[in-house]
């Protein structure tokens, strides 16, 4: 800690981890390290794919495309920490990165929320507007939606640090986690931060529900609107609204659980982080290909392409 006007002010935080037990060190090292390759393997598949083939140049394709990119980001932001911090006794972070951890850890999931909502639109509009839907979702639209959810994921995040920073950590520095986030480095000022807390929820507890109750009565009209009136292509549509309805509870649940309460411990908070942090970012693209034919197909025919590529090569 340094001294400064007779106040100490700490310059780095101890992370305590996942676990003290060496051989669950290794066995985590390990699993996560798998988890964190096929996160970056399946989802680099889905945006070379949408990319090389002609058939997916399509909205609803565009958007997948950059979700991937947003689980990439996502993950790469924790998850080497959490793996160098497992095989290493150096535990500590100095409170700079602690802040830029938190600022794109909140700064891509901020996006990622407001990315699940452009997609409901984009899956309402396919289906309540069909014949005009490549007019309405044209590639302008598109891309000004995407640039809009990142737009909203920094300013939800410059708040978030523009309230952490000016405060007092001048005493324990001890973080009950294997990265940096709010609810933990909250607890650490020395100070009353009631006020700061409710402003925290409302950031982003408080978001989350209402996107998250917005999202589900989207797509239950939606669904309906399937149902009642949609016949041909109904089996792919109502696929493709469940691998969204499914990949939009895996990020917001957890989320919801973390941030929409009160900053007090609870015994699942680690785990729940895992699964937000680490598991989901997997899970999104495997979601996606196992439930959509075409883009079952049209991995098919990039490795294809790219065997004959090789064996030409030979």
């Amino acid at each position: 800690m340094d001294e400064g006007n007779h106040t100490m002010r700490v310059t780095k935080f101890v992370l305590l981890g996942l676990t003290d037990d060496p051989v669950l060190k290794h066995f985590l090292f390990l699993l996560i390290l798998i988890i964190y390759l096929i996160t970056w393997l399946g989802n680099l598949t889905i945006i070379t794919t949408v990319i090389s083939d002609h058939q997916l140049h399509t909205p609803m394709y565009f958007l997948l495309a950059n979700l991937a990119v947003l689980d990439v980001s996502h993950s790469s932001i924790n998850v080497p920490k959490v793996l160098s911090t497992l095989l290493s006794q150096n535990k500590t972070i100095s409170f700079s990165e602690c802040i830029m951890q938190m600022f794109f850890f909140h700064f891509i999931a901020g996006a990622m929320c407001i990315f699940l909502v452009v997609m409901a639109i984009d899956r309402y509009v396919a289906i309540h507007n069909p014949l005009r839907y490549l007019t309405i979702m044209n590639r302008d639209v598109c891309t000004g939606l995407v640039i809009g959810a990142w737009l909203v994921g920094f300013t939800h995040s410059i708040i978030q640090v523009a309230l952490i920073v000016p405060l007092p950590f001048c005493g324990p520095n001890v973080l009950d986690n294997f990265y940096c986030d709010v609810p933990q480095v909250i607890k650490l000022v020395c100070t009353d931060t009631y006020m700061v807390e409710l402003m925290m929820v409302f950031n982003s507890g408080m978001l989350l529900i209402i996107e998250f109750i917005i999202l589900l009565i989207s797509y239950t009209f939606i669904l309906i609107k399937i149902r009642r009136h949609v016949t041909e292509g109904k089996h792919k549509a109502l696929s493709t609204c469940g691998a969204q309805i499914t990949v939009m509870s895996m990020i917001f649940i957890p989320a919801v659980f973390i941030y929409a309460r009160p900053f007090h411990k609870l015994a699942m908070d680690k785990a729940v982080s895992v699964t937000y942090t680490v598991i989901t970012p997997m899970l999104n693209p495997m979601i996606y290909t196992l439930r959509n034919t075409e883009m079952k197909n049209a991995i098919s025919r990039f490795a294809k392409r790219i065997f004959n590529k090789l064996r030409l090569r030979q």
